[in-house]
């Protein structure tokens, strides 16, 4: 677990500061994180929302710093945890509160799924963001366009870490900072849709 990892354009050696931007990008979860707590008031799913988000800016950080395999997986686990939370009480608030602990397994199906098929691990959130998006166009909730807009920012989002390798020779800093940036965006643009102040 303590295996180094050098898996960016961006790192060529071991070194805490082996990553600059994609180590620095990451404020953009912490910003994320600001903004969904004052968002949130007193409400608190709203902070758990503004505290998982935090833990994706820590755990990122501390990934692009060591670049180990432990840290690997804390920052996988991290955004992990995020989106099972997220499904959960998505699916209580809009769809079924009997049937709304379902979502977790159901994501991690398809994760399997879309992973095995050679989507990565990544694009079962993008397919949650527009399964979330038509939930909430179904019901007639303007709400739907935060998926939408949030959905179209991931696509992005993903492709440019996809590209990350590709562009070593063209771009020595590499895409994937550019994946922690607009994720800090995603992150913020769905939070408000179960934050009950902002809901009323």
């Amino acid at each position: 677990m303590t295996d180094y990892v050098d898996g960016y354009c961006e790192r060529v050696a071991p070194g805490l500061w082996g990553e600059p931007l994609n180590s620095l990008s990451n404020l953009a979860f912490l910003v994320a994180a600001v903004l969904v707590w004052r968002l949130a008031g007193g409400d608190r799913t709203g902070r758990l929302l503004a505290g998982l988000i935090g833990l994706v800016f820590v755990a990122s950080s501390v990934f692009h710093l060591v670049a180990t395999r432990w840290a690997a997986v804390a920052d996988s686990g991290a955004i992990l945890g995020f989106v099972l939370v997220y499904a959960v009480v998505f699916t209580r608030e809009y769809w079924s509160r009997q049937w709304g602990w379902l979502a977790a397994p159901a994501f991690l199906a398809l994760t399997v799924v879309t992973a095995v098929l050679g989507g990565g691990l990544y694009l079962s959130a993008l397919i949650g963001l527009g399964v979330f998006a038509a939930v909430l166009a179904f019901q007639r909730d303007p709400r739907w366009t935060h998926f939408a807009v949030a959905g179209a920012v991931f696509a992005l989002s993903l492709s440019l870490r996809t590209l990350d390798r590709d562009v070593c020779d063209y771009v020595p800093a590499g895409t994937h900072f550019l994946w922690h940036l607009l994720n800090g965006v995603v992150l913020y643009l769905v939070s408000p849709v179960l934050i009950r102040p902002q809901r009323t």
